[in-house]
């Protein structure tokens, strides 16, 4: 079952992004691009809950429905 996890991202001075979750206590990603960071906060996520559901803690995360929004980021 899919389910959604709001994410801060935030460019770093160093030049590369940085991702955490308040709906996931823990999750901290670093990646070069903003598409990079969003994919290892999914894999970090994942592990996160697997994790959580292992000690019966599991986050209470919204159910991604069949229609939401989502921002598009695009390089123009």
């Amino acid at each position: 079952m899919e389910r959604i996890a709001n994410l801060h991202i935030e460019k770093l001075e160093e030049g590369v992004y940085l991702a955490t979750s308040d709906d996931i206590p823990g999750l901290v990603a670093q990646g070069r691009t903003i598409t990079e960071t969003l994919e290892i906060a999914r894999d970090v996520a994942k592990k996160l809950l697997e994790a959580q559901a292992e000690r019966h803690q599991q986050a209470e995360l919204e159910r991604a429905e069949d229609s939401f929004d989502y921002p598009l980021i695009v390089n123009a």
